[in-house]
C-alpha cells in the first residue's frame, strides 16, 4: 500500500507565501514523477507543477514565476513553495505521484487527500 500525506495548507493574505509538503510512504520500490494539482470550486483539476527524479520541472502557466517545486528523492518528498499568492490561487491542492510499488513491474498514479489553500484578506 502506498500513501501520500500532504501538509502546509491554510489561510494566507494576498501577496503572502505558503509551502506545501507531500511525503510518499508505504511499500514503494521507486517513485517517478511527483507533482501538485489543484481544484477550485466549479473548475476542473489542473496541473500546478511537477518534477522528475532528475529534477526537470513543469509549471502551469498561471503559476510560472511565483511557485517553485522541489523534491528530496531520498525521502520521497515533494515541496511546493508558493509566493505572491492571490485569491485566484484558492483551491484544494492535491499531491500526485507516479509510484512503482514493491513486487510490481508497473507504475501507478497515487493521490493525496488534498489540502485547502485559501488566499483572502
Amino acid at each position: 500500500q502506498v500513501q501520500l500525506v500532504e501538509s502546509g495548507g491554510g489561510l494566507v493574505q494576498p501577496g503572502g507565501s505558503l509551502r506545501l509538503s507531500c511525503a510518499a510512504s508505504g511499500s514503494i520500490f521507486s517513485v517517478n514523477v511527483m507533482g501538485w494539482y489543484r481544484q477550485a470550486p466549479g473548475k476542473q483539476r489542473e496541473l500546478v507543477a511537477s518534477i522528475t527524479p532528475g529534477g526537470s520541472t513543469k509549471y502551469g502557466d498561471s503559476v510560472k514565476g511565483r511557485f517553485s517545486i522541489s523534491a528530496d528523492n531520498s525521502k520521497n518528498t515533494v515541496y511546493l513553495q508558493m509566493n505572491s499568492l492571490s485569491p485566484e490561487d484558492t483551491a484544494v491542492y492535491y499531491c500526485n505521484a507516479n509510484v512503482r510499488p514493491l513486487g510490481s513491474t508497473y507504475y501507478y498514479n497515487y493521490w493525496g487527500q488534498g489540502t485547502q489553500v485559501t488566499v483572502s484578506s
